[in-house]
């Protein structure tokens, strides 16, 4: 057997493995937003539909640099972009993600602090369509499908679970109107979902349809304020008030309790159904 030089070590390294990919990933959409970008300013096009455009290209050239990248880097197939299942995976993901957004705010509803102001043309769902979409790709390209797969490898789904969940409510602590209350919300509602989607279907698809259809409802189509951010046009002018528990303040309705609860609850049932799935860590691996 070749002993393994200092050099493979470092290289084969997890940490090693996750800032490389992170670089990747970012360069890669960087590239793709800029160079789009100017290609679609020599054109007529309205600015929403060149928006339109460069996110969904932005997005390809990420999943198509992740997918290049770690296939040579660890020689192996990318089943995490399988076609396998693709369609069911998405379909079933924007279904929940539809759903526990419309449970979300039905609660709100029911408190008294939902008003429908008007209704707006199909048009303006574009911008939030588009970043809805490009958020959820990049988003979890980099914390299920990097960061999350590589920890897993040495200390298992249900730690993993935990440093990514912790990560992801880290990250939107640096969002406009963000609290510690948001911050731990959505490191737990979304980073514990997500990651039990992605264990239990083994590819990105699934996280990524349940994320992109959480966000694309909650400003899209009831035009709710998202991670603290402005808020975009949406089908639906709506006024929401009340009690930030309820509401989610400034920061929007995935800062509320009812969110942490029902997508703790959907997270469950996943992990559930994904027992033969989990990995443990590598010091119980050994003792098997």
């Amino acid at each position: 057997m070749k002993a393994i030089t200092t050099k493979q070590r470092i290289l084969n390294a997890p940490i090693t493995r996750i800032l490389f990919g992170l670089l990747v990933c970012f360069i890669a959409f960087i590239l793709a937003q800029q160079l789009t970008g100017k290609l679609l300013d020599l054109t007529t096009l309205d600015k929403n539909y060149r928006n339109l455009i460069k996110g969904i290209i932005s997005s390809a050239a990420v999943i198509g640099a992740y997918s290049y990248f770690y296939k040579k880097y660890e020689k192996r197939e990318i089943t995490e972009f399988s076609k396998k299942g693709i369609a069911k995976y998405i379909i079933i993901g924007t279904l929940i993600g539809i759903v526990l957004q419309c449970l979300t705010i039905l609660v709100i509803t029911l408190s008294g602090g939902f008003e429908i102001v008007s209704i707006n043309p199909i048009s303006n769902m574009i911008i939030p369509f588009t970043v809805a979409f490009s958020v959820a790709t990049f988003e979890e390209i980099l914390i299920r499908g990097i960061i999350f797969r590589i920890l897993e490898e040495k200390l298992g789904s249900y730690i993993s679970l935990l440093i990514t969940a912790i990560i992801f409510g880290a990250l939107h602590l640096a969002n406009p109107n963000s609290t510690l209350q948001s911050g731990l919300c959505v490191g737990i509602e979304a980073g514990f979902l997500m990651g039990a989607a992605y264990i239990y279907a083994r590819n990105l698809w699934f996280p990524i349809a349940i994320h992109f259809s959480w966000n694309f409802m909650q400003s899209g189509i009831f035009g709710a304020i998202t991670s603290g951010n402005e808020k975009t046009s949406s089908l639906l002018t709506t006024k929401i008030s009340g009690s930030d528990l309820i509401t989610g303040g400034e920061f929007g309705p995935e800062g509320t309790v009812q969110a942490i609860v029902f997508c703790l609850l959907a997270a469950f049932i996943l992990i559930q159904l994904s027992k033969k799935k989990i990995v443990n860590p590598y010091w119980k691996e050994g003792n098997n």
